[in-house]
């Protein structure tokens, strides 16, 4: 089976000598129409006649075109295909377990969203044709699976699907929260929902006011208040810190008891404490994915970790992503770059006591806390961006600073806006094929990157990056981190990596910043300490205990009050135990 895919948004017929893959095309040389101009003036491949002879791909100067060769079983199982068989496939299709968290995880571009939304019903799945299939011949296709019922009668399901991306929410609505919310309120239990998420402080205020951590719970709870059959969770933990992430958790969990839930979550320490199972998303971003038969959730991890499904017998990628617990360094024996002594910032209604630490070259020190205690506030200040009231830096140094919210000027080409990034680090970074993009064009994930090539490529002693895995999944938060690691030792420079994904801080970090304090009053940071200290003094306060997994060594939430959870609390040991 042969799938042929043409980005359209990076297909320029006018740049490349008027249809550049058209002319080189053995196939159209014979005077057949493989490649012709399309109603849209883009190109458009005839996947009947493509030969699969690779020159296409390989001539597009912006690499627009690919062509995939896929086992010939798959040509039966396709749920989906957009853009009149020039676009994005999906074979095979999730399935909603009763009492069962379903998690789907995978690499960003490979089906996630589109399969939820075919679930949801939101998308009608078309199997490959040129149009919707009907309720017969899904039917048809789903013989023999949980999906044949469900589809059946898909029409009489209630939905309610919390969005991927909820900074879009103030765009879409104008006015309090708690008006937003009771447009939603079907089952009237709005001060229920609002006091168990923890927004019930941020009723009155203006939706387009709050941060991004009180917009994700707001959609939160706006899926929750749907009197649903099924509800779908499209990255929920975005923006929240680790103890809000697991409380959202619980509340899912206990929704899995008498609804049908599926979830889409890149933090794999929150999908593993989450999810019962899960189904692995591979194949080529963009182009196609295809769904796994369904594994418990430990099984589904460990394997996607691997990139080797073991029943399907198939190797999706050839690298393992592996987790090494790094030997504490002799901060005695580190050059000290920069220190800072017990920094003080008071606002109207917040305060901030930062104790003094120090710095040291080559060095990446992870911050983790609440939000709302000051992590965001002690990086301002040492970029420069806010004065403190009391204490100082040692020295003057110059600062690279990627802030947590990104607001682009949506107009300017990244091929401007990275002006001056090595090469490497886009390259690195998959960068190169978006350069003719504008910014306003790109995902989350992708100005992610963006910004993050842009501070890590500036002339600096010490980089700020200021939750840099928002909107990336699993494989882009490791080769961020390789990418981050790479470009500070290299250059002998430091960096402080504010996030919540304990995985990704733990992939990555050296030394740890611990802050505490009462949300939106009070913060007070402290360290950098080991990793071990730091961890088992963030873990203790959160009343959370993590152990190694056996086969990949990545950590693992313990769930409250198991025997590993008692055994380590009676030790102390809240992290780092294999």
């Amino acid at each position: 089976m042969r799938i042929a895919i043409l980005k359209k948004e990076d297909c320029h017929p006018e740049k490349c000598g008027n249809y550049l893959c058209e002319r080189i095309c053995p196939v159209n040389r014979t005077g057949k129409e493989c490649i012709v101009q399309g109603e849209d003036r883009k190109a458009f491949i005839n996947t009947e006649l493509c030969t699969g002879c690779g020159i296409c791909p390989k001539k597009c100067p912006f690499d627009a075109i690919t062509i995939v060769n896929l086992p010939e079983s798959l040509k039966e199982q396709c749920v989906h295909q957009f853009g009149d068989k020039n676009g994005f496939t999906l074979f095979r299709s999730p399935i909603p377990i009763p009492k069962q968290v379903v998690g789907l995880l995978g690499q960003n571009g490979t089906g996630k969203t589109t399969a939820l939304q075919i679930i949801e019903g939101g998308l009608k799945a078309n199997l490959g044709t040129d149009h919707e299939a009907t309720k017969e011949e899904l039917s048809k296709f789903f013989a023999g699976s949980e999906l044949q019922g469900y589809f059946a009668n898909i029409n009489k399901k209630k939905m309610a699907y919390k969005p991927q991306y909820v900074d879009k929410i103030p765009k879409m609505f104008k006015g309090k929260v708690k008006e937003l919310l009771k447009k939603v309120d079907e089952t009237k239990n709005l001060d229920n929902i609002a006091k168990e998420i923890g927004i019930e402080n941020i009723l009155d205020s203006e939706v387009s006011k709050i941060s991004g951590g009180e917009l994700q719970k707001v959609a939160i709870a706006a899926c929750l208040l749907k009197d649903a059959d099924i509800y779908f969770f499209d990255e929920p933990s975005s923006y929240l810190d680790i103890k809000e992430r697991l409380k959202i958790a619980k509340i899912i969990r206990k929704l899995a008891e008498k609804k049908l839930v599926l979830i889409i979550e890149h933090d794999l320490i929150i999908l593993d404490y989450l999810a019962d199972l899960a189904h692995i998303f591979y194949g080529k971003p963009g182009a196609y994915g295809i769904v796994s038969h369904p594994k418990s959730i430990k099984e589904g991890i460990n394997s996607y970790l691997e990139g080797f499904l073991q029943e399907e017998n198939v190797q999706f990628r050839e690298t393992p992503l592996k987790f090494i617990v790094k030997a504490a360094s002799d901060s005695k024996k580190l050059h000290t770059i920069v220190e800072f002594k017990d920094l003080t910032k008071k606002f109207k209604n917040f305060a901030l006591k930062v104790e003094k630490g120090a710095i040291h070259e080559k060095e990446l020190i992870g911050v983790v806390g609440p939000n709302a205690t000051g992590k965001t506030t002690f990086m301002k200040i040492l970029a420069g961006e806010l004065k403190s009231d009391t204490g100082s830096l040692s020295k003057k140094i110059k600062i690279s600073y990627k802030p947590q919210y990104i607001k682009p000027d949506e107009d300017i080409l990244v091929r401007i806006a990275l002006k001056g990034v090595a090469q490497k680090v886009l390259l690195d970074l998959g960068l190169e094929k978006l350069l003719d993009r504008t910014l306003g064009e790109l995902s989350g994930g992708e100005l992610q990157k963006v910004s993050i090539a842009k501070c890590l490529s500036a002339d600096a002693d010490l980089y700020l990056l200021d939750e840099p895995s928002a909107h990336l999944d699993v494989e882009q938060r490791v080769n961020v981190a390789n990418v981050i690691r790479h470009s500070i030792e290299d250059r002998e420079k430091s960096a402080i990596i504010i996030d919540h994904d304990i995985m990704l801080l733990d992939y990555l970090s050296d030394r740890l910043m611990v802050f505490s304090g009462e949300s939106g009053k009070t913060g007070e940071g402290k360290g950098p300490y080991t990793m071990k200290e730091g961890m088992n003094l963030f873990l203790k306060d959160l009343d959370i205990t993590f152990r190694r997994e056996e086969k990949t060594g990545r950590p693992r939430a313990n769930k409250q009050d198991s025997v590993k959870d008692r055994e380590q609390k009676k030790k102390g040991e809240y992290y780092y135990v294999k």
